[in-house]
């Protein structure tokens, strides 16, 4: 890796700012309300509460005011969604917002039934995860582990450079070591971190808080990151941020998917992509070890068994692939 130009998943950044859209007061007043029930209500977290204004506001410029929906209106626009080639998993998630909403009307009278009751929710096909095997995951961390050491010589004359590096590294290890989420990653304060005890608080879905253990590689990225890195960008803006961006504020979660995207892509031996490849990585290695369901549950923040047993799956698939390359009789 010495000598190899090191990436700027950053770059040059350029202006971001969302297009203005409808105005508030321009929104379905229904909407409005909704949002300010998950808001202040079911305390969801900014990122769903996006989502879910960006769903209903789409259905309500598709079918007209939202107290008028009925069953035709949704299974029309759901259709057309589907003709214009929009994913399984996308279209569960639009069906999941209007289910929330129809109901949550229906409740509060704003809807004589509840549309929604009979949609059907479009099947997946069953596709597992992609995971990465062990020999990945010390690929991954080594080419890493390479880029500091190249960036460490070149420290005089490109701080930024190896802070980067530095930050990238203990990113990756983190995600891996503790199965969190991006969102989760990025929400980390230095104040969450118990160093002493190698846990981390965690900030899941719903705002309900979790300790995780991370193990000694993660520390070790973790206290170069913020002792030797995380100071060459800091800025006034940085706040108690773990982890931050080229500029000093809090990291954005596109620049942590491009990192992870980016390492991975250089592998070129798997086709597992994105900061959540490596939390099924971590899942499935967990339970591969001998981890039992419900630890495994508590520490992904899986509200669900269900969810967490789609790992069990993952693992009985790499196992049966084992035995079909080496028994005799497969």
């Amino acid at each position: 890796m010495s000598g190899q130009a090191i990436s700027d998943p950053e770059g040059p950044q350029p202006d971001r700012r969302r297009p203005t859209g409808p105005s508030r007061s321009d929104e379905d007043p229904l909407l409005e309300d909704f949002i300010g029930h998950l808001e202040h209500e079911r305390g969801l977290s900014p990122h769903t509460v996006r989502s879910y204004r960006t769903d209903l506001r789409q259905l309500a410029q598709a079918c007209g005011p939202l107290a008028q929906l009925d069953l035709p209106h949704l299974r029309t626009w759901l259709a057309d969604l589907h003709d214009g080639g929009l994913s399984r998993a996308s279209l569960n998630r639009k069906t999941a917002a209007v289910r929330s909403f129809t109901a949550w009307a229906h409740r509060r009278g704003a809807l004589q039934e509840d549309p929604s009751v009979r949609l059907r929710t479009a099947r997946r096909g069953g596709r597992l995860p992609d995971v990465l095997q062990d020999r990945h995951v010390e690929e991954l961390t080594r080419r890493l582990a390479e880029r500091c050491a190249s960036a460490a010589a070149e420290r005089e004359q490109h701080p930024e450079h190896h802070a980067l590096a530095l930050r990238d590294l203990a990113m990756v290890e983190m995600l891996y070591a503790t199965g969190m989420r991006v969102a989760e990653l990025v929400g980390l304060d230095r104040s969450s971190l118990a160093a002493d005890r190698r846990m981390v608080r965690v900030l899941g879905k719903g705002n309900k808080e979790r300790m995780v253990p991370y193990g000694v590689p993660a520390e070790r990225a973790l206290i170069r990151w913020t002792s030797e890195g995380r100071p060459v960008l800091e800025t006034p803006g940085s706040g108690d941020a773990v982890f931050v961006g080229r500029r000093g504020g809090r990291i954005d979660q596109r620049v942590v998917r491009k990192v992870v995207d980016d390492a991975l892509e250089a592998l070129g031996t798997t086709a597992a992509r994105g900061p959540h490849a490596l939390r099924h990585t971590a899942a499935t290695h967990l339970l591969d070890g001998g981890a039992d369901l419900r630890t495994v549950q508590e520490l992904l923040g899986h509200a669900s068994l269900s969810t967490t047993q789609l790992y069990t799956h993952v693992s009985v698939e790499g196992l049966r692939e084992a035995y079909g390359q080496a028994h005799p009789r497969a």
